[in-house]
């Protein structure tokens, strides 16, 4: 039997043993109601809800409060002899390349609810910022700092021990249960979602520019070829930890966000006499769609879910990055992670989508199905750039194995809380993880991805429980750390006063 018709036996086998879970568990998850003419999945109002609330709650934390983050991010607020593992600016991006990737770049294309679906999206993720700060103050909170200097946080650790700190033994049991589930869930989504699915698309992509089946890589060698390489490189860095992990996202992420919005701005630029019919083309189909299912609710709520799909505010993921970072101070890494739905969702889906609107008007009218996804943001760029579809599929690619190596750190520290930490249990998961990256190349087990997009969103309703219920402990750190930059500025006032030259007087 041939690589290429075992893989096929393989998908099929696994395709219909899983098909009747993977169907079930996606109904209930994104059980949908009828709104206005069109379907809302209750798990997005869930979201978007959690969103509202911590945002009236925190007085809009994200938008008072925006300017110390990007001081906390630069060091200013910085201490010497802080537990952790990593700065503020690497926890940062680590967390970002695992929300960054295919669905800022081709999610976004918005040929589905109308070019007014980006108002709503832009929205959505400005109240995910709120979400975000809640999740992951409780994330460094509640971390725990092993004796070797390591760090494990997240949801299966913040869930049990604050439930326990707020309502003593009767959140014992309940903790427990929570964060056995959420382990579970992360584990189960990092394999498939975070690892496969991407080396997979990835892999999609490099053959679609290289000749296609009958290129270089077509062929099952090729693609056996691909996912060997990609799990070395995975592998390698995975050994080294968060530290390597985050060594590698803090150059790799920026680096490629910047060559990204660079494209986009050059696009935008070069047709700037057509921004400010874009920008009103996009806030007049927010409010006045056309041909949209359900009118503006239908767009807003496509928005919604394209930002709560992208940015991952409140499903529980990104505090597990972020509790590895060297502070003192929970609330102020809380800080830093809400500029990652700004980042993912404000900065780089809206100038991907002003420049799909700019550059290729026609391709987001409804109906329009003759491009989709990464096609669609693709030939936007060409037709300014020609050359520059190679230079995305680059950035597809290090995105996608920005989100590998990210979720492979999570989902390590799922397998620990659930089998322990000793090095034979953390070999046995990273050899699992890179097995399943080989996989990815051959592979699509869709059932599997669906399954996993399920899973994690699942989370999302046990994780926005915990944080409802801890939100009074998320306002205390966040004013312990207010009163401390307050301090902080005090005294580098009276340093700068005594560090004056006293004012000479002459009689």
């Amino acid at each position: 039997m041939s690589l290429d018709s075992m893989t096929k036996s393989i998908d099929a086998a696994v395709s219909g043993f899983f098909e009747p879970i993977a169907k079930w568990l996606g109904e209930v998850v994104f059980y949908s109601v009828p709104v206005g003419g069109t379907d809302l999945p209750l798990i997005v109002a869930w979201l978007v809800v959690a969103g509202l609330v911590f945002t009236g709650w925190f007085g809009f934390v994200q938008t008072r409060k925006f300017r110390l983050a990007v001081d906390v991010v630069r060091g200013k607020y910085d201490e010497k002899g802080s537990a952790g593992e990593v700065n503020h600016f690497q926890a940062l991006t680590a967390a970002v390349s695992g929300t960054v990737g295919l669905g800022n770049i081709a999610g976004v294309a918005v040929s589905i609810g109308g070019v007014g679906a980006t108002f709503w999206m832009i929205l959505c993720g400005l109240l995910g910022m709120a979400t975000k700060f809640v999740e992951v103050t409780l994330g460094v909170k509640y971390r725990e700092v092993h004796a070797d200097g390591s760090v494990s946080g997240g949801p299966m650790h913040y869930l049990p021990k604050g439930l326990v700190d707020r309502f003593g033994s009767r959140g014992k049991t309940l903790g427990k249960v929570l964060a056995t589930l959420a382990s579970a869930m992360v584990l189960f989504f990092g394999l498939f979602g975070g690892n496969l699915f991407q080396i997979n698309q990835s892999y999609a992509q490099l053959v679609s520019v290289t000749g296609g089946e009958s290129g270089v890589l077509g062929s099952s060698a090729g693609a056996l070829f691909f996912g060997i390489l990609i799990a070395a490189l995975v592998g390698i860095v995975l050994l080294g930890g968060i530290r390597s992990i985050a060594n590698v996202t803090s150059k790799l992420v920026p680096a490629m966000a910047d060559i990204y919005i660079l494209a986009c701005l050059t696009v935008i630029l070069v047709n700037v006499t057509a921004l400010p019919s874009a920008v009103g083309t996009i806030i007049e189909g927010a409010f006045n769609p056309e041909g949209v299912a359900g009118g503006v609710l239908g767009a807003l709520i496509i928005g919604f879910k394209r930002a709560a799909f992208s940015n991952e505010a409140g499903l529980g993921s990104a505090p597990i990055a972020h509790s590895a970072v060297k502070t003192k101070h929970p609330a102020s890494e809380g800080l830093v992670a809400l500029l990652e739905p700004f980042i993912d969702t404000v900065v780089i889906c809206t100038m991907t989508a002003l420049t799909i609107v700019i550059a290729s008007p026609d391709s987001w009218k409804v109906g329009n199905g003759d491009a989709q996804g990464v096609t669609i943001t693709s030939d936007a760029f060409a037709t300014v750039m020609p050359w520059f579809p190679y230079i995305l599929t680059v950035a597809v690619l290090l995105f996608a194995i920005s989100t590998v190596l990210t979720w492979g750190y999570y989902g390590l520290k799922a397998w620990s809380y659930l089998f322990g930490r000793s090095k034979a249990s953390e070999l046995t998961y990273k050899v699992v993880y890179t097995l399943f990256a080989v996989a990815g190349s051959l592979l699509t087990l869709q059932t599997l991805v669906n399954m996993a997009d399920a899973v994690l969103f699942m989370l999302a309703v046990i994780n926005i429980i915990g944080l409802y219920l801890l939100a009074p402990v998320v306002k205390r750190e966040l004013n312990s750390f207010l009163e401390f930059v307050r301090a902080r500025k005090a005294g580098e006032m009276e340093e700068a006063d005594e560090d004056q030259e006293p004012v000479k007087t002459t009689v």
